[in-house]
This record gives C-alpha cells, sequence and structure tokens, in this order.
C-alpha cells in the first residue's frame, strides 16, 4: 500500500516538473507572465493603503493582517495552480469527454488528471505571497506556520474544485457550479472575515470551506491555537477524502467521447 503510494506521488510530482519545464521554453512568455501577475496582485495594496489612511482596523483586521492574507490567499492560489492547475477545468474534461487517455493509463486517475497542466502565471502569484510576507514580517514560528497553511490551503482549494467540478458527472450545467465556487473561494478569501455577516461566515466553514483555508490559519499565525492547527489539518483530509470519493463515484457515470488524445 505504501508502496503503491510513494508511486503514485513519484509519478505526479515528475508531471508537475516536466509540466514547468515545457511552460519555461519560452523565457521571454515565462517571465512576462510570472512579472505581469505579480505587478497585478501588487495593484491591490494601493486600495488597501487608502483604505487604512481612513480607518485604523476593517472587519477587525490592521493593516498588516490584511496583508498576510492576501499573501496566504496568493500563496495558497499559486501552489495549487502550479501543481494541480488541471483540476480546474475539471468540468470541461468531463463535460466535453476528455478523461479518455487519463482511464486508460496505469495512474490513479484523479492524481494523473490535476497534475497534468501547470499555469505558470500562478508562480508570479507564489512568488508575490513570499515578497509580502517578508515586508510583512514573521517570526521563525510564524515562517513555518504559514509554509503549512499555505500547502495545506492549495490543497483545500484544489479539492473545492475537484468537488465542483465533479458535478458535471450528474448535471449538464456543472461548469457553472465550478467556475463559481472558485471565483467565490478566491475573491472572498482576500477580505477581512469580520466584514461578513453571519450567514456568510457560516457559508465559509461548510459549504465552501475558505475559513479553514485562509482565517483560521491568519487567526493561528498572529496568536498560535493548537486546537484551530488541527482542526485546519482534520479539515484539510476530510476534503481530499470527500474529493477522491466524489471523482470516483461520478466517473462510474462518465461517458466517452472517443478521443483518445494522445499525452506526452
Amino acid at each position: 500500500m505504501l508502496m503503491e503510494v510513494k508511486k503514485e506521488l513519484k509519478s505526479a510530482s515528475l508531471a508537475v516538473k516536466y509540466n514547468i519545464m515545457r511552460e519555461m521554453l519560452n523565457p521571454i512568455t515565462f517571465i512576462t507572465n510570472v512579472t505581469f501577475m505579480i505587478l497585478n496582485n501588487a495593484s491591490f495594496i494601493v486600495q488597501w493603503i487608502i483604505l487604512y489612511s481612513i480607518k485604523d482596523s476593517i472587519g477587525g483586521y490592521s493593516f498588516s493582517q490584511v496583508m498576510l492574507l492576501w499573501a496566504l490567499s496568493a500563496t495558497t492560489y499559486g501552489i495549487s495552480h502550479i501543481l494541480f492547475h488541471n483540476a480546474y477545468k475539471m468540468s470541461d474534461l468531463i463535460t466535453n469527454g476528455k478523461l479518455d487517455s487519463y482511464i486508460v493509463q496505469p495512474k490513479n486517475i484523479l492524481l494523473n488528471v490535476i497534475t497534468s497542466s501547470t499555469s505558470i502565471s500562478a508562480l508570479g502569484d507564489l512568488i508575490y505571497g513570499i515578497i509580502v510576507t517578508i515586508i510583512v514580517g514573521l517570526s521563525f514560528k510564524g515562517w513555518l506556520l504559514f509554509i503549512l497553511f499555505s500547502v495545506l490551503g492549495a490543497i483545500i482549494l484544489t479539492n473545492i474544485s475537484i468537488i465542483s467540478g465533479s458535478t458535471s458527472f450528474y448535471i449538464t450545467k456543472g461548469d457553472m457550479i465550478q467556475q463559481n465556487m472558485n471565483s467565490m473561494a478566491i475573491h472572498f478569501s482576500t477580505y477581512p472575515e469580520g466584514i461578513f455577516n453571519k450567514t456568510v461566515k457560516t457559508l465559509f466553514y461548510t459549504l465552501l470551506p475558505i475559513g479553514y483555508m485562509v482565517y483560521l490559519p491568519i487567526q493561528v499565525i498572529t496568536e498560535f491555537n493548537l486546537l484551530y492547527t488541527l482542526i485546519i489539518i482534520v479539515i484539510t483530509i476530510l476534503t481530499t477524502i470527500l474529493a477522491f470519493l466524489f471523482f470516483n463515484k461520478g466517473l462510474k457515470r462518465y461517458s466517452s467521447s472517443n478521443l483518445m488524445s494522445a499525452r506526452i
């Protein structure tokens, strides 16, 4: 069992490595995409500087906490899209019968699917998040927690996309569900939790679990809480199990389009 898991992880890591190498074949495009993503993210800092020149606190967050929120959101997004970019194309792959070439390979189908492409511009998000974190300034323990929660958050974000995308196995408009869920997960995670009402906050810890992706981690980084840390780890494991179960169950309903395109 452990050998099989090790084999699957090695295969997935090699896929990611080759995806990134392929994207770097054109250095100008590579550098341009990464640079513009960093600049795009940095432009939002101006918005928050203006807002905090008017108020000292927004939604219970200080300026440094908002910057940390943006850093965590950016690195989470970056890691997820660099490693598991095809998770965000799940609905299209299912609806248009593009899973054929993955099904016939002797690998875990879901892991093979989500690691088969990468978004190189997401590297800009990752770099941006690290730069902002350096500016904010964290202790050594804070850095370790930030790295941990960036990885866990990326897994949760990926699971959200897999689950919402897998609805296309069951309904014809699953693409709308995936697009909306992905959009909400990204946009809501960049604003202080305190500006939302109780109903929306409940949504963040249930149907759209971004509370475990960014909000609880910010609290733990600011003031360490072991219970919150364990909760985040448990939620990450549970959403991963749910993603695999939901995808594999839906796969039994999959209809091939006979598009046996080769994957190199």
